[in-house]
């Protein structure tokens, strides 16, 4: 015995405490007495001093005998041990370790329960195994469930199921309601009540995104998730009409996404989806003018599309501007580069657009004469800025295409032509047949001229003779593709095939349920433009350049990276 204790004045201010299970699980199937004899026992264990039973049974105005029958009750549910009869000594158990000892279930006490249990089984035409039967009234043993409840929920499991209706599903159900601390008829009767509205909307997202299954148990969760999110049933229903196809965890993913961007009212999530569908389609419309492929336009939406639509660049514009981009060879980081600049300059509307992309198409087809007489020069935004300069200054096509001859033994070409450009203007001439036979420029001393220099200007050549031998590979293979365009079955293929592998790619993001039916829509377009080409005598290897030389590919280089011999043998 300890050496030490507390007073009773002490004691009496001290707590009890009951665990929340045993008033959840115990407490409501137990009576008063059985209650009152628990939580005094339960007080006794916590204060000192002797107290036998029988002055325990005389202060709760009960026998002995009934003490002791409560006490073989509580130990029935494992939340005590009778250590001893006689004398009465009770020791009390933890009651998260209760599990409760199997009972004999009285049939006169669920006598009505079954008869009308029966009924519901048979309005399904179903039949119950009696180890099912015995699992039900165990439940009802051993939870707070009213049984006109739980017939409640067999005639809600019944219609759901049908001929699929499952003790485990009747169970589940029953036991989650149990868990929500719903046990009386009214309370389940409100449940299902909110249930059944909830399976509508349900049904109807099942519907828009043509999934053609029952409404699942977990599925409602997603409709918890998204009420605890604060969306708004008509945004959710606009996710849905916006997929069009698809499950609920990619629904999930869209509606999660709105939900980010604070756009949970259906005016909100009408708006948004409008603008993300707009700028999906400006980066797939961009992409394919570039000649890029992607998957998932999101990254490209959020840094550069939200951006030029801001801006107030159109499809047309874009279209016409990205089209001029994969002439010079751009992908979107430069692309994006390029219309930072047009913004800074004010071209934004489409008429300036159109007329930026018309005098830079001009400036390009100039480039592609100058490159006759000086070579290889490349496409970049610095060279077209050159022409536009030479332009300012009042110099003509013929004038500009004087300098290039003159140039075509220069080792940087356009700069060459700038000097001249420059003198001729400094002197006044504007047409080819007022230049004098020699001028003041460095580049007419030509008696002394270095061993770089000449090994320069035989690399021009050579770069020259390559050139022009690649543009003639590439005017067959420009000639094939004119033909095939002018077909209109080919050209409709050509168009499906572009738009289904479009829709390819922004399903696979979000709608991986319409996957196969795109994938079969793109074969039928690829054997549609097949059977096109063998009409016309055509075939894929016509439209890809013929080259004189196999080995380089009319570039003058291996792949191994040593010059080829084609150049010497010509």
């Amino acid at each position: 015995m300890s050496f030490a204790a507390f007073s009773k004045d002490f004691s009496s201010n001290m707590f009890t405490s009951v665990e929340n299970q045993f008033i959840t699980k115990y407490l409501p199937q137990a009576d008063g007495d059985a209650v009152r004899v628990y939580l005094y026992g339960l007080y006794l264990c916590q204060v000192s001093g002797d107290f036998d039973a029988q002055t325990c049974a005389k202060l709760l105005h009960l026998s002995e005998q009934k003490l002791l029958e409560i006490y073989a009750f509580w130990e029935e549910c494992d939340l005590v041990r009778i250590l001893s009869r006689s004398p009465l000594y009770v020791e009390y158990l933890p009651v998260n370790a209760a599990v409760g000892r199997p009972k004999s279930i009285r049939p006169e006490k669920y006598a009505a329960f079954n008869r009308e249990f029966l009924q519901i089984l048979q309005r399904a035409q179903k039949d119950f195994k009696p180890y099912e039967m015995q699992r039900i009234l165990e439940f009802l043993e051993n939870n707070p469930m009213e049984q006109q409840a739980f017939l409640l929920v067999a005639q809600y499991c019944a219609k759901k199921d049908g001929e699929r209706l499952s003790c485990a599903h009747i169970l589940n159900k029953a036991t989650k309601l149990v868990r929500e601390h719903k046990y009386t008829y009214e309370q389940v009767e409100a449940d299902l009540a909110d249930f059944h509205l909830r399976e509508k909307e349900l049904s109807r997202l099942y519907t828009l995104l043509g999934i053609s299954k029952k409404p699942q148990e977990n599925d409602y969760t997603y409709l918890e998730k998204w009420a605890s999110l604060g969306m708004e049933d008509g945004a959710v229903i606009a996710c849905a009409e916006f997929l069009g196809k698809g499950s609920l965890a990619t629904l999930d993913s869209l509606v999660t996404e709105l939900h980010e961007k604070n756009a949970r009212t259906e005016h909100e999530a009408r708006e948004y989806l409008a603008r993300r569908k707009e700028e999906a389609d400006t980066v797939f419309l961009v992409a394919r003018k570039l000649g890029i492929k992607i998957g998932n336009p999101r990254t490209y939406c959020e840094e550069y599309a939200e951006k030029w639509l801001e801006r107030g660049y159109d499809a047309e514009s874009l279209s016409l501007l990205a089209s001029l981009a994969m002439k010079l060879g751009y992908g979107f980081a430069e692309f994006d580069g390029m219309l930072e600049g047009l913004y800074s300059e004010g071209i934004v509307d489409e008429q300036s657009v159109r007329d930026y992309c018309s005098a830079r198409d001009r400036q390009l087809r100039l480039l592609q004469k100058i490159q006759t007489s000086c070579g290889v020069i490349r496409k970049t935004q610095s060279a077209l800025d050159m022409l536009g300069t030479w332009r300012s200054w009042n110099f003509s096509e013929p004038m500009i295409l004087e300098a290039a001859k003159r140039a075509s033994g220069a080792t940087a070409p356009l700069p060459y032509m700038n000097k001249l450009l420059s003198e001729w203007k400094r002197e006044g001439i504007t047409s080819p047949e007022a230049i004098p036979d020699q001028t003041h420029l460095p580049s007419a001393r030509k008696e002394v001229r270095s061993e770089a220099a000449v090994s320069a200007d035989a690399r021009t050549e050579r770069e020259r003779w390559y050139a022009a031998r690649r543009r003639a590979a590439l005017a067959h293979a420009e000639q094939a593709i004119a033909k095939a365009n002018t077909d209109p079955a080919f050209s409709r293929a050509e168009t499906a095939i572009k738009k289904g592998e479009i829709e390819l790619a922004k399903a696979e993001v979000f709608a991986p349920d319409t996957l196969p039916d795109l994938q079969a829509k793109l074969e039928q377009a690829k054997i549609a433009r097949k059977n096109a080409l063998a009409r016309l005598q055509l075939s894929e290897a016509d439209f890809a350049p013929h080259y004189s030389c196999p080995k380089c590919s009319d570039t003058g280089f291996l792949p191994d990276g040593r010059m080829c011999d084609c150049y010497d043998k010509r």
